[in-house]
């Protein structure tokens, strides 16, 4: 039996780069082919694009020289869903995903497809080196990745990613993970199992215009802190916290003030001790009714409680265990 790898393409205003982008697929097809004796199949998710982009699709993907599937979402719900859309409908053994701007060098498919067919991992990520875009681009991305490592997921590449590749394990696990409003870098790293990096220099864009906004990476920016810790949560306790320690020091200090005669306003003492205690107590107490809505909402996630990559059995007799949380 002869394997598959599904390349998974999210398109979105990428009407420009689609010859070019046919090209070198059928080079890396080839080169697939040749390297692996592998079959490969390509699967184009338009995400409601409002260009042309599914129709020259439709008109050139007959005469390509690689298998394909083309899907096209009612909308646009962004490229993460595109992906999730793409994995769920591949039929490969091994599945890697591609920007359809060619930002990302083709060549990483090769990369991830060799560590995967070695088995040495289940997921491999592609980690930015290096990036041509323009200076508010490349500023805005090195303090998001920078601050979401150091204080929400550690493991994450400092420059962040946007593909990789994962084996048939891996995509299975990813695809139950149905989640509205999250991220999927997230979630990758989220889940876990065996992961390696592969290091590769961003590409200048040639075609067309990012899509990505301003809007866009300030909702993905929430979608990745909400979904993924309760850290503003905890900073909002905290502050409630050191609002009443304050609160109690400037009580001894208005206090000592109103004693010595330095306060002459009746009831100002009164008023700024009020003041400084109750905001400080409306902010603890937000954080405890936080910390209650976050497990709430962790809940409604449906995320599983473990995720097992390896079950073994030995010996012919098997105990069957009938709880499995």
């Amino acid at each position: 039996m002869v394997n598959t790898l599904s390349i998974i393409i999210p398109v979105y205003r990428n009407e420009e780069s689609i010859p070019s982008l046919l090209k070198v697929l059928s080079n890396v097809s080839q080169e697939v082919e040749q390297r692996f004796n592998f079959i490969t199949e390509i699967v184009f998710v338009v995400d409601g694009s409002p260009d042309d982009s599914y129709a020259l699709l439709g008109q050139l993907l007959p005469q390509a020289p690689f298998k394909s599937q083309l899907l096209l979402h009612s909308r646009n719900f962004g490229a993460f869903s595109a992906i999730r859309s793409g994995l769920k409908s591949a039929r490969g053994h091994y599945f890697a995903v591609m920007a359809a701007d060619l930002q990302e060098p083709p060549g990483l498919v090769l990369e991830f497809l060799d560590k995967l067919n070695a088995a040495e991992c289940d997921v491999v990520i592609g980690c930015r080196a290096h990036r041509h875009d323009p200076l508010p681009s490349r500023l805005f991305s090195n303090i998001f990745w920078k601050m979401y490592k150091k204080f929400i997921m550690p493991e994450i590449p400092e420059k962040g990613f946007d593909v990789f590749g994962c084996n048939e394990l891996f995509r299975n696990h990813l695809i139950q993970l149905n989640e509205a409003n999250s991220s999927l870098v997230g979630q990758i790293y989220w889940l876990g199992f065996r992961r390696s990096e592969v290091m590769y220099s961003r590409q200048e864009r040639e075609f067309g215009k990012s899509a990505w906004t301003f809007k866009k990476k300030v909702n993905y920016l929430l979608d990745s802190v909400f979904s993924f810790t309760d850290l503003p949560i905890r900073l909002l306790s905290l502050i409630g916290i050191l609002g009443l320690f304050f609160s109690i020091i400037m009580a001894l200090v208005v206090v000592l003030a109103k004693i010595i005669g330095d306060i002459p306003v009746p009831g100002y003492a009164a008023t700024v001790l009020t003041i400084i205690f109750f905001g400080g107590l409306n902010s603890l107490g937000l954080g405890i009714v936080g910390t209650y809505a976050w497990r709430a909402y962790e809940n409604t996630k449906g995320r599983p409680l473990a995720i097992m990559s390896v079950v073994q059995q030995f010996g012919e007799e098997i105990v069957k265990d009938e709880y499995h949380d």
